[in-house]
């Protein structure tokens, strides 16, 4: 075996230093999964689905309940959006989830198969809905004190659909995981942020 020269050791010993020197890389923790805004979960999913089709138009847009993550005051973990295409005369559903909930709702943003788009469905253009559920949370809570003590450990849902009141599009924020478990709503208006009615 041919001995290792003084000069020989010397060249490596820059690299035997780096190795003694390199340690493992830092584990980085992963931050919790947090809530989200009902307008940051549409943006992603409108975004998500122009690779569908250019000219959407939103039918709906809903807080999904799940037990994995707690939902704060105007945010929820995952929504769930009604698309349309006038051109392609289809609407599609997809779901944004911070984290996987279930078989059926999974972490990022997933489609279903396009149906047809049916006649009693009243789309609306995205730059129409301005204001987002934790603003339309702030000013339904004004107009819910009374109910809201009454009812503290009530959840709150929020739905974003075309008022016929207005013919504009309006934040629903439902006390309750839906509009047929709850006895009590309050409509506000998506585009001026305006408080629009108290439903019971």
């Amino acid at each position: 075996m041919k001995a290792i020269r003084r000069r020989d050791l010397i060249s490596l010993g820059p690299l035997f230093y780096l190795t003694a020197c390199a340690s493992p890389e830092p584990k980085v923790d992963k931050k919790p999964p947090e809530p989200i805004t009902g307008l940051h979960g549409l943006y992603g999913m409108y975004q998500h689905a122009r690779t569908w089709a250019q000219d959407l138009q939103v039918v709906s847009c809903r807080s999904i309940a799940i037990t994995q993550v707690k939902a704060t005051t105007g945010k929820a973990a995952a929504w769930q959006a009604v698309l349309a295409s006038a051109s392609l005369g289809q609407q599609r559903v997809y779901t944004y989830s911070v984290v996987d909930a279930s078989t059926s709702l999974h972490e990022g943003i997933f489609a279903d198969s396009p149906t047809p788009l049916t006649g009693d469905v009243h789309p609306f253009l995205l730059a129409a809905a301005r204001t987002d559920t934790d603003q339309a949370w702030e000013l339904a809570l004004k107009h819910a004190e009374e109910y809201t003590r009454k009812h503290p450990e009530t959840p709150i849902s929020y739905i974003l659909e075309m008022s016929r009141q207005v013919n504009q599009p309006a934040w629903r924020v439902i006390w309750g995981e839906s509009v047929a478990s709850s006895a009590f709503s309050i409509l506000i208006d998506a585009s001026t942020g305006q408080y629009m009615q108290t439903l019971h």
